[in-house]
């Protein structure tokens, strides 16, 4: 049986590696990038156009979100086009969207 000093390790391990995660989610814009790309493949022009960013800001966030293994471009043509990392975080972010929606949740 692992030690407590052992399991206080490993969630210490595990909690340093989901910190910055998390805080790339925390920010508003990136969540609203995050959201956009989660219902749809788009091109840095597409997400300016669905946020209401900045070209600028808009990739000023996508680094971010690139950075933490949130999302990931594919090249196409001149332009890259943004896509979710993995079907692993297709389903947080479902949960998360339907926070906004949902009747019996604080606002």
């Amino acid at each position: 049986m692992p030690s407590a000093t052992t399991g206080a390790t490993a969630a210490a391990t595990r909690a340093r590696s989901i910190a910055p995660v998390l805080k790339a989610l925390s920010d508003e814009n990136r969540l609203t990038i995050l959201l956009a790309v989660a219902d749809r493949r788009s091109s840095v022009t597409e997400l300016t156009a669905a946020t209401g960013f900045s070209q600028t800001l808009v990739s000023h966030h996508l680094k971010s979100l690139r950075d933490n293994g949130l999302v990931i471009a594919t090249p196409v043509g001149r332009s890259n086009v943004y896509s979710l990392c993995c079907e692993a975080i297709a389903e947080p972010i479902a949960l998360l969207s339907m926070l906004a929606t949902a009747d019996d949740c604080p606002s």
